[in-house]
């Protein structure tokens, strides 16, 4: 196993430099010259070129993307254009709400949708199994904004069961407090796709012949579903799940602006409307470096689930 880990470690190297000069030519040629965006309206050209030679973008192309690479490898991104604050301040900062918020909300709506599918496969073809389904279609029609809308006025402002809005300095006052009514909205908005999701990966190991052939042998329902069918479910559950991993380091871009959450979410929101490149970079990077270590670990959660899972 170790070599395995070893070897996908390094198939990431060419990966991540693709990202690198993706990245890199993308903001260069597409995103405009950062010296007229920082310096605004009023400016004279000493200013546009003060701007660029404390930015770099005066050097050569090559000399610009190797002052990009030590950015990612050291970490250092230098500063917001928006708020003159240290890019790693900024993460440290605003990570922290971010998975207040997105970690329960990933668990609980995880575990609801495999226990809501396991009912529905169990049940297929009864009216329960026809009714989950049509309210799972229903849900998945409903714009998360109006979720949000509705639920801030009947459960927060209404009743006054939530605040709206806010976020406090204690962690326990924010998870129990203000995380709640985001964490509910976005287990809502979830629970229908991923119930719909799971539903299939069981329906398909229920009709394997495998299944039938336990179910031969005399073995109740309860106990295929459970020992056979769940096995091998967990398999395409776990790619679902891993998938919306590198989602954690972005945040929940509505909820965290519609809650007033101080998230990574809301931040990169604000620095898409202020064209401030160095976060919206290194969020870029982020994501893809967390997405290939997400890959990493799916598939040696494979092997923990299905010793049959080859490593190669």
């Amino acid at each position: 196993m170790l070599a395995y880990v070893v070897r996908r470690l390094w198939q990431t190297v060419p990966t991540l430099l693709g990202v690198v000069l993706l990245v890199f030519f993308l903001f260069t040629w597409v995103g405009g010259d950062p010296a007229y965006l920082l310096a605004g309206k009023i400016s004279n050209p000493e200013q546009i070129d003060n701007i660029r030679r404390q930015l770099g973008i005066d050097q050569p192309i090559y000399v610009q993307l190797w002052i990009f690479i030590k950015q990612i490898v050291s970490g250092d991104f230098g500063v917001s254009w928006a708020t003159n604050e240290q890019v790693s301040d900024i993460f440290l900062t605003r990570l922290g709400p971010s998975l207040t918020v997105l970690v329960p909300l990933l668990v609980v709506d995880t575990l609801l949708a495999i226990a809501a599918a396991m009912l529905v496969a169990y049940l297929r073809g009864s009216l329960t199994d026809r009714m989950v389904m049509i309210g799972c279609t229903v849900g998945q029609s409903i714009s998360i904004l109006v979720y949000i809308i509705v639920f801030q006025y009947l459960l927060a402002y209404r009743l006054g069961w939530f605040p709206v809005q806010g976020w406090g300095n204690s962690f326990a006052e924010n998870l129990f407090t203000f995380s709640l009514l985001p964490i509910i909205v976005g287990v809502i908005v979830s629970l229908a796709p991923d119930t719909r999701l799971y539903r299939t990966f069981f329906l398909d190991e229920i009709n394997q012949d495998y299944v039938r052939t336990a179910r031969a042998k005399g073995m109740s329902e309860t106990r295929v579903i459970w020992v056979h069918v769940m096995r091998n479910a967990s398999i395409p559950i776990i790619t679902n799940v891993m998938i919306q991993l590198p989602g954690l380091l972005v945040g929940a871009f509505l909820i965290e602006r519609f809650f007033s959450i101080p998230g990574i979410g809301r931040e990169v929101l604000l620095a898409v409307e202020r064209s401030d490149f160095p976060v919206i970079k290194a969020v870029t990077v982020y994501v893809a470096i967390a997405t290939m270590i997400t890959n990493l670990l799916a598939d040696l959660l494979y092997k923990a689930v299905d010793p049959r899972v080859q490593l190669k």
